[in-house]
Protein backbone atom coordinates (compact mmCIF):
# COMPACT_ATOMS: atom_id res chain seq x y z
CA UNK A 1 0.00 0.00 0.00
CA UNK A 2 1.41 3.39 -1.03
CA UNK A 3 1.65 6.03 1.66
CA UNK A 4 0.45 9.62 1.46
CA UNK A 5 2.16 12.98 1.62
CA UNK A 6 1.23 15.12 4.63
CA UNK A 7 1.55 18.89 4.80
CA UNK A 8 0.20 21.46 7.24
CA UNK A 9 0.40 25.22 7.51
CA UNK A 10 -0.77 27.17 10.54
CA UNK A 11 -2.85 24.16 11.57
CA UNK A 12 -4.72 24.57 14.85
CA UNK A 13 -7.68 23.32 16.85
CA UNK A 14 -9.52 25.35 19.49
CA UNK A 15 -12.00 23.92 21.97
CA UNK A 16 -14.21 25.43 24.68
CA UNK A 17 -11.23 25.64 27.06
CA UNK A 18 -8.65 27.01 24.69
CA UNK A 19 -6.27 25.80 22.00
CA UNK A 20 -5.52 22.09 21.90
CA UNK A 21 -2.74 22.83 19.40
CA UNK A 22 -1.87 25.76 17.19
CA UNK A 23 0.61 26.94 14.57
CA UNK A 24 1.55 23.48 13.29
CA UNK A 25 3.64 23.44 10.12
CA UNK A 26 4.61 20.12 8.57
CA UNK A 27 5.95 18.69 5.32
CA UNK A 28 6.38 14.93 4.90
CA UNK A 29 6.70 12.72 1.84
CA UNK A 30 4.74 9.49 1.27
CA UNK A 31 6.13 6.69 3.41
CA UNK A 32 7.58 9.09 5.98
CA UNK A 33 7.85 8.39 9.70
CA UNK A 34 6.35 11.44 11.43
CA UNK A 35 6.79 11.98 15.16
CA UNK A 36 4.41 14.22 17.10
CA UNK A 37 6.53 15.01 20.13
CA UNK A 38 5.69 16.78 23.34
CA UNK A 39 4.61 16.23 26.93
CA UNK A 40 1.22 14.80 27.85
CA UNK A 41 -1.47 17.46 27.69
CA UNK A 42 0.16 19.46 24.90
CA UNK A 43 -2.37 18.56 22.20
CA UNK A 44 -0.51 15.61 20.68
CA UNK A 45 -3.51 13.28 20.45
CA UNK A 46 -5.77 16.03 19.12
CA UNK A 47 -3.25 16.72 16.35
CA UNK A 48 -3.03 13.00 15.56
CA UNK A 49 -6.81 12.76 15.24
CA UNK A 50 -7.02 15.96 13.21
CA UNK A 51 -4.48 14.70 10.68
CA UNK A 52 -6.51 11.51 10.22
CA UNK A 53 -9.80 13.35 9.73
CA UNK A 54 -11.23 12.37 13.13
CA UNK A 55 -11.22 15.90 14.55
CA UNK A 56 -11.95 19.17 12.75
CA UNK A 57 -9.29 21.86 12.88
CA UNK A 58 -10.25 25.45 13.65
CA UNK A 59 -7.61 27.33 11.67
CA UNK A 60 -5.00 26.78 9.03
CA UNK A 61 -4.97 23.96 6.48
CA UNK A 62 -3.50 20.53 5.97
CA UNK A 63 -3.31 18.28 2.94
CA UNK A 64 -3.23 14.54 3.45
CA UNK A 65 -3.02 12.34 0.40
CA UNK A 66 -4.37 15.17 -1.75
CA UNK A 67 -7.41 15.70 0.50
CA UNK A 68 -7.74 19.12 2.12
CA UNK A 69 -8.39 19.51 5.82
CA UNK A 70 -10.57 20.52 7.53
CA UNK A 71 -13.02 20.32 4.60
CA UNK A 72 -12.46 16.74 3.40
CA UNK A 73 -12.53 14.84 6.68
CA UNK A 74 -14.39 11.83 5.29
CA UNK A 75 -11.93 11.42 2.43
CA UNK A 76 -8.98 11.26 4.84
CA UNK A 77 -10.78 8.83 7.15
CA UNK A 78 -11.20 6.40 4.26
CA UNK A 79 -7.46 5.80 3.85
CA UNK A 80 -6.19 6.38 7.39
CA UNK A 81 -6.39 4.32 10.57
CA UNK A 82 -5.69 5.19 14.22
CA UNK A 83 -4.13 2.75 16.67
CA UNK A 84 -3.58 2.75 20.42
CA UNK A 85 -5.74 5.86 20.93
CA UNK A 86 -7.29 5.89 24.39
CA UNK A 87 -11.06 6.30 24.16
CA UNK A 88 -11.06 5.66 20.41
CA UNK A 89 -9.45 2.30 19.61
CA UNK A 90 -9.55 0.70 23.06
CA UNK A 91 -8.99 -3.05 23.26
CA UNK A 92 -11.56 -5.00 25.26
CA UNK A 93 -9.61 -6.69 28.07
CA UNK A 94 -12.16 -9.54 28.25
CA UNK A 95 -11.82 -10.48 24.58
CA UNK A 96 -9.06 -12.69 23.24
CA UNK A 97 -6.53 -11.74 20.60
CA UNK A 98 -8.26 -14.02 18.10
CA UNK A 99 -11.68 -12.53 18.82
CA UNK A 100 -10.39 -8.99 18.25
CA UNK A 101 -8.80 -9.99 14.96
CA UNK A 102 -11.85 -11.86 13.66
CA UNK A 103 -14.16 -9.01 14.63
CA UNK A 104 -12.02 -6.42 12.86
CA UNK A 105 -11.70 -8.57 9.72
CA UNK A 106 -15.49 -9.03 9.68
CA UNK A 107 -16.13 -5.30 10.03
CA UNK A 108 -13.62 -4.61 7.28
CA UNK A 109 -15.28 -7.06 4.90
CA UNK A 110 -18.75 -5.69 5.68
CA UNK A 111 -18.05 -1.97 5.61
CA UNK A 112 -14.58 -1.35 4.25
CA UNK A 113 -14.29 -3.54 1.16
CA UNK A 114 -16.01 -3.37 -2.20
CA UNK A 115 -19.57 -4.56 -2.67
CA UNK A 116 -18.26 -7.16 -5.13
CA UNK A 117 -16.21 -8.80 -2.36
CA UNK A 118 -19.43 -9.40 -0.38
CA UNK A 119 -20.65 -11.59 -3.24
CA UNK A 120 -17.70 -13.98 -3.05
CA UNK A 121 -18.43 -17.54 -1.87
CA UNK A 122 -18.13 -17.96 1.90
CA UNK A 123 -14.95 -20.02 1.59
CA UNK A 124 -13.26 -17.32 -0.46
CA UNK A 125 -14.31 -14.61 1.98
CA UNK A 126 -12.98 -16.66 4.91
CA UNK A 127 -9.68 -17.29 3.14
CA UNK A 128 -9.34 -13.60 2.30
CA UNK A 129 -9.99 -12.67 5.95
CA UNK A 130 -7.36 -15.13 7.20
CA UNK A 131 -4.82 -13.79 4.72
CA UNK A 132 -5.56 -10.21 5.75
CA UNK A 133 -5.17 -11.07 9.44
CA UNK A 134 -1.94 -13.01 8.88
CA UNK A 135 -0.50 -10.17 6.79
CA UNK A 136 -1.37 -7.57 9.43
CA UNK A 137 0.08 -9.66 12.25
CA UNK A 138 3.31 -10.21 10.35
CA UNK A 139 3.64 -6.49 9.63
CA UNK A 140 2.97 -5.65 13.30
CA UNK A 141 5.44 -8.30 14.49
CA UNK A 142 2.90 -10.10 16.67
CA UNK A 143 3.34 -13.88 16.83
CA UNK A 144 0.14 -15.48 18.10
CA UNK A 145 1.88 -18.77 18.82
CA UNK A 146 4.33 -17.03 21.16
CA UNK A 147 1.52 -15.73 23.38
CA UNK A 148 0.69 -17.63 26.62
CA UNK A 149 -2.49 -19.17 25.18
CA UNK A 150 -1.96 -18.44 21.51
CA UNK A 151 -4.86 -16.67 19.84
CA UNK A 152 -6.98 -17.51 22.91
CA UNK A 153 -4.88 -15.19 25.08
CA UNK A 154 -7.07 -12.49 26.64
CA UNK A 155 -6.07 -8.89 26.08
CA UNK A 156 -5.77 -8.38 29.84
CA UNK A 157 -2.90 -10.89 29.84
CA UNK A 158 -0.85 -9.12 27.17
CA UNK A 159 2.30 -7.21 27.93
CA UNK A 160 2.29 -3.52 27.04
CA UNK A 161 4.33 -3.98 23.84
CA UNK A 162 2.18 -6.95 22.78
CA UNK A 163 -0.99 -4.89 23.23
CA UNK A 164 0.56 -2.10 21.17
CA UNK A 165 1.41 -4.56 18.38
CA UNK A 166 -2.15 -5.93 18.47
CA UNK A 167 -3.66 -2.46 18.19
CA UNK A 168 -1.41 -1.71 15.23
CA UNK A 169 -2.27 -5.06 13.61
CA UNK A 170 -5.98 -4.28 13.93
CA UNK A 171 -5.45 -0.94 12.22
CA UNK A 172 -3.43 -2.59 9.45
CA UNK A 173 -6.25 -4.99 8.60
CA UNK A 174 -7.86 -2.07 6.76
CA UNK A 175 -4.66 -1.59 4.72
CA UNK A 176 -4.39 2.13 5.50
CA UNK A 177 -2.13 4.47 3.58
CA UNK A 178 -1.71 6.51 6.76
CA UNK A 179 -1.27 4.82 10.15
CA UNK A 180 -1.57 6.99 13.27
CA UNK A 181 -0.26 5.56 16.56
CA UNK A 182 -0.86 7.34 19.85
CA UNK A 183 1.36 7.16 22.98
CA UNK A 184 3.94 4.97 21.28
CA UNK A 185 6.52 5.11 24.06
CA UNK A 186 4.16 5.24 27.05
CA UNK A 187 5.16 2.79 29.81
CA UNK A 188 7.76 1.06 27.65
CA UNK A 189 11.28 0.18 28.74
CA UNK A 190 14.19 1.48 26.71
CA UNK A 191 14.50 -1.87 24.93
CA UNK A 192 10.77 -2.00 24.20
CA UNK A 193 10.82 1.58 22.93
CA UNK A 194 13.59 0.62 20.52
CA UNK A 195 11.47 -2.30 19.28
CA UNK A 196 8.42 -0.08 18.85
CA UNK A 197 10.28 2.46 16.74
CA UNK A 198 11.86 -0.34 14.70
CA UNK A 199 8.35 -1.61 13.97
CA UNK A 200 7.16 1.79 12.75
CA UNK A 201 10.28 2.21 10.62
CA UNK A 202 9.59 -1.13 8.95
CA UNK A 203 6.01 -0.07 8.15
CA UNK A 204 7.20 3.23 6.73
CA UNK A 205 9.89 1.46 4.71
CA UNK A 206 7.17 -0.77 3.24
CA UNK A 207 5.37 2.35 2.01
CA UNK A 208 2.83 3.30 4.69
CA UNK A 209 3.03 6.83 6.03
CA UNK A 210 3.22 6.63 9.83
CA UNK A 211 2.40 9.31 12.40
CA UNK A 212 3.30 8.52 16.02
CA UNK A 213 2.74 10.46 19.23
CA UNK A 214 5.72 10.25 21.56
CA UNK A 215 7.46 12.03 24.41
CA UNK A 216 10.80 12.00 22.58
CA UNK A 217 11.25 11.72 18.81
CA UNK A 218 14.02 9.70 17.12
CA UNK A 219 16.51 11.60 15.00
CA UNK A 220 15.41 9.99 11.74
CA UNK A 221 11.75 11.03 12.04
CA UNK A 222 10.04 14.09 10.57
CA UNK A 223 9.28 15.80 13.85
CA UNK A 224 6.54 18.25 14.78
CA UNK A 225 6.41 19.53 18.35
CA UNK A 226 3.33 20.59 20.27
CA UNK A 227 3.60 23.44 22.75
CA UNK A 228 2.48 22.64 26.31
CA UNK A 229 1.78 26.29 27.11
CA UNK A 230 -0.91 26.36 24.42
CA UNK A 231 -2.40 22.98 25.18
CA UNK A 232 -5.38 21.56 26.96
CA UNK A 233 -5.80 18.25 28.74
CA UNK A 234 -5.68 15.58 26.00
CA UNK A 235 -7.64 13.13 28.12
CA UNK A 236 -10.48 15.59 28.76
CA UNK A 237 -14.04 15.21 27.56
CA UNK A 238 -13.29 18.03 25.12
CA UNK A 239 -11.13 15.76 22.99
CA UNK A 240 -13.65 12.90 23.12
CA UNK A 241 -16.58 15.17 22.24
CA UNK A 242 -14.76 16.80 19.34
CA UNK A 243 -13.83 13.38 17.97
CA UNK A 244 -17.41 12.12 18.28
CA UNK A 245 -18.64 14.96 16.06
CA UNK A 246 -16.65 13.61 13.09
CA UNK A 247 -17.55 9.92 13.42
CA UNK A 248 -15.84 6.84 14.81
CA UNK A 249 -12.59 5.26 13.70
Amino acid sequence: MDGVAVTAEGFGLKGPRGWAFRGIDLTAEPGALIAVAGPSGSGRTSLLLALTGRMKASEGTATVGGARLPKQLAAVRRFSAPANVDGVTDLDPALTVGEHLRERALLQSRFGDSVRALLWPREERAAAARLRIDTALAAAGLDREALPKGARTAVRDLERLEALRLSIALALIGRPRLLAVDDLDLKLSDAERTEAWALLRSLAAAGTTVVAVCSEAPEDAVTVSTRPEAGTDETSEETTDAFAETGRA
